[in-house]
């Protein structure tokens, strides 16, 4: 938890309170420390940067969710889209 408190710029207490927001969920490693993944770290700085601007830690983790759902929406809909050559998307009214 120290080395991933120390690459985002963060503290282990920031880190915990993230998993308590259910944000970042690292596995353990055999001996009980956490490990988080790079994707975990990025979203973890991420959500640094929203509490530095002054958004609460609760909305800051639901900040980084709608814009990580957001994003894998719209690759979602951009994969559709190239599986189905020819068709005009629906025009928006």
């Amino acid at each position: 938890m120290g080395r991933a408190a120390e690459m985002t710029g963060t503290t282990p207490g920031f880190l915990r309170s993230l998993g308590e927001h259910g944000l970042i969920t690292p596995l353990r490693s055999d001996g009980g420390h956490r490990r988080s993944s790079r994707y975990q770290l990025w979203i973890a700085m991420r959500a640094r940067d929203l509490v530095d601007e002054g958004t609460a830690i609760d909305a800051a983790c639901r900040i980084v969710t709608l814009e990580d759902q957001l994003e894998e929406a719209l690759r979602i809909n951009e994969q559709l889209r190239r599986d189905r050559p020819g068709q005009e998307p629906a025009a928006d009214t």
